[in-house]
């Protein structure tokens, strides 16, 4: 899921930011530069959402940009919980599935990974990489 939220940047010294995201509560961040600061906001709130969708927990709505004093600034981040889940959440989890007996037979003989090959194919049927 893709997400936008307003966040606040406030410079702190020697080019470094800290970053709040208001509407995500405890989500808040820093960079060691402009651009730093940014891909560090745009993770902290992923890993925020993608928890609160792990835990279906309620997600708020993102407000509308705040006006803030100089020398702060906010602007939009955006927050993409599916491309944070593919980067950090590769858990192994255990399936039981049934095939029949004799594909078994000639996979095991062929050296077949099947948890490989399982991933491969869903991976190919979701259109995911």
């Amino acid at each position: 899921m893709k997400y936008a939220y307003p966040a606040i940047f406030t410079p702190i010294g020697n080019g470094e930011f800290d970053v709040k995201i208001p509407d995500l509560p405890g989500c808040r961040t820093c960079g060691k530069d402009l651009a730093d600061a940014i891909f560090m906001a745009e993770d902290a709130a992923s890993m925020w959402l993608w928890d609160a969708e792990s835990k279906s927990e309620l997600i708020p709505p993102p407000s509308v940009l705040p006006v803030v004093d100089a020398p702060k600034f906010s602007n939009y981040i955006v927050a993409d919980t599916d491309e944070y889940r593919r980067k950090y959440d590769n858990r192994a989890i255990k399936k039981t599935l049934s095939i029949p007996s004799w594909l078994n037979t000639q996979a095991e003989q062929a050296g077949v990974n099947f948890s490989q090959v399982l991933q491969e194919a869903l991976k190919e049927k979701l259109h995911v990489s």
